[in-house]
């Protein structure tokens, strides 16, 4: 019972980081605006961190299951 929050949020943080990495990486090839208004060599790099971070929770989440 108690092991459905951290499956719950384990899945959520993988689905995003992998969604995030996945928009960037397209986003990036096409050398399109990863975030608006701000430069490329800024966004880009941030966004990778953000779904570094959230794919290394959701590991974290599973892990401690």
């Amino acid at each position: 019972m108690e092991s459905g929050p951290g499956i719950f949020a384990g899945i959520v943080f993988l689905l995003f980081g992998t969604a995030l990495l996945g928009w960037t990486g397209a986003r990036a090839l096409r050398r399109a605006p990863v975030a608006e208004g701000v430069r490329p060599a800024v966004a880009v790099p941030l966004a990778l961190a953000a779904s570094g971070v959230c794919l290394a929770l959701g590991v974290w989440c599973f892990a401690r299951l």
